[in-house]
């Protein structure tokens, strides 16, 4: 055990971590869980309070925690402010970065900028230990070198010797308490082998699998990479359910997926989130000679046009009124971003058919504001579409019984499902509904 991480475990330092979503509020929470002090720093007021009401500030992700927060708070484990220069006190020797990293569906160095010249300050401090830089969020490769160490430098702070660097992106999968910070393998590269040696040794509090990269450079490209796999496979996955729809595509890659060396993917009405729709975006930003990356290219096409393939087969069908279900992009998460949804709707109203949008996790209010639609009651308000898109396979929707949702469904003559296969299990045949899961024969048409 290295002097750092002593340190942390008495209770002498502490680690600071800027930005509290996903990323920064579940660091938080697993190291205070673990016995080190955190402090964290955010722009929103809201999300400050409620962490220091000792409540989670994002829906569900208690469930994935798996153990309660309130206590924490309490005890004075964790707490967040809005004052991001209570992170520059000499107590705070580990700084977690955990900021967006995209915006407007593009990658977005303004909040990293932002945070690495607050942290440059340190340099009008007269310290006695170099604080440990960890970057969480992923980044576009070669940010580091040309973002951070620039600023950080131009501070007068010397890398490795006043101040050390690296980066360890995250991998959880929020919506399984078993995909989490404790048990999945995490890449982890410093400037320098000390520095990789340090955040080894930090990690390694909160993280069981740990696996050094060669420096930085290729622990900051292995997140894009990794998603950029994932990316090109599901965009595949679409594109054969159109190039072959009189097929049932789903059935045919479970049966591909029985290859020891291939996973299962499925055709969907396009991917959404953080991760995976940014991935390529990220490489092709970053690459040296990104006219070599021209499956992604094709990739962000394909994957992009779905959701519109999607509304103008509904207009085809003759639908009038559709009923959305999920302006989430993935089940039981309150996330939206590049959410199908949010390109379907728009198509929708461009062809003259009103769409209404429903999701447990978002009020009216913020419905109204970030699709500009109504919302409906579930499921009785299912009773005025003609057709229904299952976006997000949410719980909501999930555990309804069938004969609930049968009742509901008069006027309904279509409904498409996303890669959930959230009512799989109801017979509509009585009432002569078509129902496709994402990747079936004739999802689209024929």
């Amino acid at each position: 055990m290295g002097l750092l991480r002593k340190k942390l475990l008495n209770g002498d330092r502490k680690i600071g971590v800027w930005g509290t979503g996903y990323i920064g509020f579940s660091t938080m929470a697993n190291y205070a869980a673990n016995g080190v002090s955190c402090l964290g720093t955010d722009v929103a007021q809201s999300t400050v309070d409620t962490i220091n009401q000792g409540r989670v500030p994002i829906l569900n992700l208690e469930y994935w925690l798996g153990f309660p927060v309130e206590p924490l708070v309490r005890s004075g484990m964790m707490r967040a402010t809005t004052s991001w220069k209570e992170l520059l006190s000499e107590e705070v020797v580990v700084h977690m970065i955990a900021i967006p990293t995209e915006k407007d569906d593009k990658p977005w160095d303004d909040a990293l900028i932002d945070v690495t010249k607050k942290i440059s300050t340190i340099a009008d401090q007269s310290r006695k230990e170099a604080p440990l830089v960890i970057i969480e969020s992923t980044l576009t490769p070669n940010r580091t070198n040309e973002v951070v160490i620039p600023l950080l430098k131009a501070k007068g702070l010397k890398i490795g010797e006043d101040i050390c660097v690296g980066v360890a992106p995250r991998r959880d999968w929020f919506i399984s308490p078993e995909k989490n910070l404790k048990n999945l393998p995490r890449i982890v590269g410093g400037t320098t082998p000390a520095t990789t040696e340090m955040m080894m040794d930090v990690l390694g509090i909160v993280c069981d699998r740990l696996v050094p990269a060669p420096d930085h450079r290729h622990a900051e490209i292995v997140k894009s990479i990794e998603n950029a796999y994932r990316h090109v496979e599901i965009t595949l996955a679409n594109q054969l359910s159109l190039a072959f729809p009189d097929i049932d595509m789903v059935e045919v890659l479970k049966l591909v997926g029985t290859k020891w060396n291939i996973g299962v993917f499925h055709p969907s009405l396009g991917t959404g989130g953080y991760c995976i729709p940014l991935s390529s975006k990220y490489l092709l930003s970053g690459a040296k000679r990104s006219d070599a990356l021209t499956i992604l290219r094709a990739t962000i096409e394909t994957d992009e046009q779905m959701p519109r393939l999607v509304a103008e087969h509904l207009a085809r069908r003759g639908a009038k009124r559709v009923g959305i279900l999920g302006l989430a992009y993935k089940s039981d998460l309150k996330v939206h971003t590049l959410s199908p949804t949010l390109k379907i709707v728009p198509r929708l109203k461009e062809k003259g058919v009103e769409v209404k949008v429903h999701d447990p996790y978002y009020s009216e209010q913020e419905i109204e504001q970030i699709v500009g639609t109504e919302t409906f009651i579930f499921p009785e308000g299912l009773r005025e579409f003609d057709a229904v898109v299952i976006v997000a396979g949410h719980r909501a929707y999930r555990t309804v019984p069938g004969s609930m949702i049968l009742k509901n469904l008069g006027k309904c003559k279509l409904i498409v499902d996303n890669i959930e296969e959230a009512w799989r299990r109801v017979d509509f045949s009585a009432l002569g509904i078509e129902y496709h899961v994402a990747g079936d024969r004739g999802w689209l048409g024929s």
